[in-house]
This record gives C-alpha cells, structure tokens and sequence, in this order.
C-alpha cells in the first residue's frame, strides 16, 4: 500500500455514514445517455428509443438514470414521464430530470418525475466567473441567494435534490465552498462537481474534491458527485482520482458519448474499478483484499448496452475504443497472440465475457420456431411486445432463409433494425440496382408514403449507394447532405449481416439511421430513410409550430 493510501486510511478509519440507503464504501452510478449523450450531434433520439435505451440501462444496473431535461422541450418532458412511468419501480433506479435553478424548470421536471417510485430533481447554476460576467450576467452575491431559495423549492417536490454549480472545475474555490454550504443547508443530498469544459487535470479535480472535502462544514450532510468532459480526453482518469479523494457519485454515459468531445465513459469507470479493485477498495474505507464490487453494475450487460446506444443514436464506437472497442480483445502481434494462448493474463487484464461479450453461437436456424426464438430474445435480454416479436420474427425467417449460421449478433441486429427505429413516413418497398465495372450504376427505389401511395423512381450514380441515393431523394423530395456513410459486419463469413450507419445534415442539425441486412445496398437503402424519415418528424413538428 502507498503512502497516500495509508494517509487516507488514517484519516478515514471509520467510512462515513450512508446515504438515502446506498452504502458509503460503495460507487453510484449516474447515467446521463439520455441528456447529455444525447446533446451529440446527430444523436436525437425519439421517446420509444430513449425508452429502450432505459430499460437496457436498468438491466444494467445503474443508480440513477439521468432522463432528460423536462422543461427543454415537449418531446423531453414526455419522455421523461415515460420512463418514470416504465421504469421507474420501487425496485428500478432512480429517475432524475434536469432542472435549470429556476421556478419554471423545477416545476416542470417535477410535474414529469411523478410516476417515478424514487425520483431525483437535478438543478444547476453556474459559479465560475467566465459564465456570471457573460452569460448569466449575474454577481456571486446573487448565486448566493439564488442556489439555497432554488434548492428548497426543489425540495419542495421531492426529498432526493441534486445541485451542480456549472464550470466548477474553473470556479474561485473559496467561492465555491459558499454554494455548496448553502446548497447543503437548503436541502441538497447529492452535489455534483462538474468539470463542464474539461478543463481540469487529475491531480487539479483530485484536489478540488479534497478541498470540498476539508473546508465545506456540512459536507457529511450530502454525497459528492463528478461530472466531467472529454476535451482534453482526460475525463476517466480526472473521475479516479475524485473517487481516491471523496467522491461517491460518477454522471458518466455510455460509450462516453456526449456535448463536444464526450463525456466520462460508464464502462471504462466501471471496469477500471472492477479490474483494480484492490487499489481503490482502500480509499473507501474496505481491506484491500475485499472481492465485493464497488459499482451494482452487472457487468456482463455492458456489451449489449454499448451496441444498443451506438446503434440508436447512429455514434459508431471506434475500433480501438477501450472496454467495447472491435479490437480491445483482439491481438494481431504474434507474441502477444502466443502469451495469450499460454495463459491470458499475459497480455489481457480482464476477460472478454465479464462485459459480456462471448463467442458466437449458433443458437437458431431457418427451421427454428416462433416459442424457441422468443426464449433466446429474453436470454439476449429483449422483452418485445406481441406486435414486436411477430415483426422480427417475420425478419428472423427471412434472414434465416439467406444465412447458413444465426448468431447471437445476428438476432441482435434484427431486433435492433426492425424494432428500435423512428416511425416510418417513409418506407422502401423495392431496390434494384445494375452496376459494374462496364455499367453506369444505376438504381430503381419504391418508397411507400404514409398515405399508402407507391412512389418509384431511378437514378444513376457514383456507385450503387449513390444511385440509391440519389432515387430515394426524387421520391421523397427532403433537401439534405449526406456527411457520414460507414460500413461494418456484423459476424465473419461471406453471409455476414452488414451494418450500415449514415448521417445527414439540414440546416444546423443531424439525423442519423442505422440497418442491417445481408444485402448492404438494402442495408444502406433502409438506414438512409430511417435517417430521412426523422428529419422529416422534425420538419412536420416545425410547419405545426407555425400553424
């Protein structure tokens, strides 16, 4: 053990009293996928999307799950109340809704977490003097008296409140101590330090919570949470070091999606203290020895997570991704895949299928029955209602029909393309297309409209894509730029199911669409009107707002 270890443990010989129930020498883990993983660009999602993505996140096991910010828009409020509503049991997680430190925005998440067993209001208001002088055009003076009077109307609603002084991390100290100490005393459980621009280094954010620690007087009163961004790509390292100094709380999203750069990644956390758990079990105050996890994250969901929020919000996760990257199991160095061979702890720290990512298995065929499908859905984890498992059963049959071997992904896939996408104004009937190396491409599209009516229409292109492309665009007739197009298998083999991503931009916003298909010209197809068919909700919402 190391000197700042045996410091801690001397100062710490008796772990602080729990709180609303969570052990003390145990991490929470706060998701906010839902708010700020979805404030990427091009990552919206619709409310039967954030829903699924709610659910996946309670197999999981996450603490809270940070739903959105009600009071942003109509859209955001209802899908808040329906994960209250879905999700949010007396056995489920928290639900939180994020609330500016206003009387509007704390009534408005409050009015949207009622269903919600145990619910959480999460208000905020900035403390750095950057954000008073010119955004809020505030003095300290004022965000004195206006965090405790917010805080208690908060708590008016609800007994569990979170506080978050925005930019923290580049706030005066002193000045900082003062809000949290107000915050407290109003009624605040949980105050989060959020490092918004990701600004601060390890050792700086470590010291910052040490601070907090030392010189607010009622800090025993409330859990300390971290928040932090991606920027300078330091946010998992800046988290680990506010555990080692008093933190207990971590607002993290998957695959570390989220504003700009991203946010702290929940699986890298959570494996990080998994994997060096003996390291970190002393500075909560348990023998270093102790096996019992320091996170309820059922880490073998975290895979299946990982490729439902890429999949949902169209955010491909690079290869070389830590945790649920393609490659972070993979070595192509021959002594590396020799040492690995001999014993795997050669060269790999934690085993591929403790987050859940085993060997495919040929579980089910083209012969398969309708009772035998639906069992390995729930084994996978999905639960679908009637109307959905009739829907992916009917794709299963057809791409059983094409492919000699079904493969946990593959099922995956299938469920994912034909249940968890945007509601189909538009939706394709028919592709052909004539291409080679002698041939102009050119491609034939039917697309069904909402009003049943069959539009067809060809084009030449490019290429296929292209000229799919440039067909499906004459029949739908919805101006846009296509900035992103990316292509990836979802199993080996010459039969694989190719996954296609693309996204779209009009005006200043982005539209994503994701399928799948043993055809990758269909696939490609299908992803590109999934991504029109959500630029066009967005446009019909406009033209209503103006009526």
């Amino acid at each position: 053990m190391n000197q700042q270890t045996d410091s801690w443990n001397s100062s710490h010989s008796q772990a602080p009293p729990s709180h609303g129930g969570v052990p003390s020498d145990r991490i929470i883990i706060f998701d906010t996928t839902l708010r700020d993983g979805e404030q990427s660009p091009g990552a919206t999602l619709n409310v039967d999307e954030k829903l699924a993505i709610a659910r996946s996140l309670a197999r999981l096991g996450v603490d809270v799950i940070e739903a959105g910010f009600p009071y942003a828009s109509p859209g955001d409020f209802i899908a808040v109340q329906k994960i209250a509503e879905a999700i949010g049991s007396e056995n489920g997680p928290t639900i939180c809704g994020l609330a500016r430190a206003t009387r509007q925005d704390i009534a408005k998440a409050a009015e949207a977490l009622k269903p919600a067993a145990k619910s959480r209001i999460h208000t905020f208001l900035a403390t750095s003097d950057i954000h008073l002088e010119y955004k809020l055009k505030k003095t300290r003076q004022d965000i004195l008296s206006i965090v405790p009077e917010m805080v208690a109307y908060a708590k008016t609603f609800v007994n569990d409140v979170e506080f978050s002084p925005e930019d923290a991390g580049r706030s005066d100290p002193e000045f900082l101590y003062q809000v949290l100490e107000r915050a407290i005393a109003a009624g605040a459980t949980t105050v989060n330090i959020p490092d918004t621009v990701g600004y601060t280094t390890p050792a700086e954010f470590g010291a910052l919570i040490r601070g907090i620690k030392e010189n607010v007087p009622n800090i025993d009163q409330a859990i300390i949470s971290v928040h932090g961004h991606n920027d300078l790509g330091l946010a998992v390292a800046n988290f680990l070091e506010a555990v080692k100094n008093g933190a207990r709380q971590l607002e993290c999203t998957i695959n570390g999606i989220g504003e700009r750069a991203g946010n702290a990644a929940l699986e890298e956390l959570v494996m990080a203290l998994h994997v060096r758990r003996s390291y970190f079990n002393p500075f909560l105050g348990r023998p270093a020895e102790s096996t019992e996890p320091l996170t309820q994250i059922n880490t073998k969901e975290i895979y299946k997570t990982s490729r439902m929020v890429s999949n949902l919000t169209g955010m491909m996760v690079q290869p070389n991704k830590a945790i649920v990257g393609a490659n972070a199991f993979a070595h192509q160095s021959g002594i590396h895949q020799d040492g690995v061979l001999k014993h795997k702890l050669t060269y790999e720290i934690m085993d591929a299928e403790s987050i859940g990512l085993t060997n495919n298995q040929i579980v089910l065929g083209k012969l398969s029955g309708r009772n035998a499908f639906q069992s390995r859905l729930k084994e996978l984890g999905f639960d679908l209602s009637e109307t959905d498992l009739n829907k992916a059963f009917l794709r299963f049959k057809d791409v059983a029909d094409k492919k000699k071997e079904i493969t946990d992904w593959d099922l995956e896939a299938i469920v994912n393309d034909e249940i968890q996408n945007a509601p189909e104004v538009f939706r394709l009937e028919l592709v052909q297309v004539s291409c080679g190396d002698h041939a102009r491409p050119t491609a034939t599209v039917i697309v069904r409209n909402a009003n049943g009516e069959e539009l067809m229409d060809a084009a030449i292109g490019t290429g296929p894509v292209d000229a799919v492309y440039k067909a499906i665009n004459r029949v739908v007739d919805v101006p846009n730029q296509l900035i992103e197009f990316s292509v990836k298998s979802v199993t080996g083999g010459i039969d694989a199911m190719g996954e296609v991503t693309i996204r779209i931009k009009h005006e200043d916003r982005i539209y994503s669409g994701h399928a799948a298909n043993t055809d990758i010209i269909v696939a490609s197809a299908k992803a590109y009107l999934i991504a029109l068919n959500r630029l066009y909700a967005v446009l019909q919402q406009k033209e209503q707002a103006m009526v």
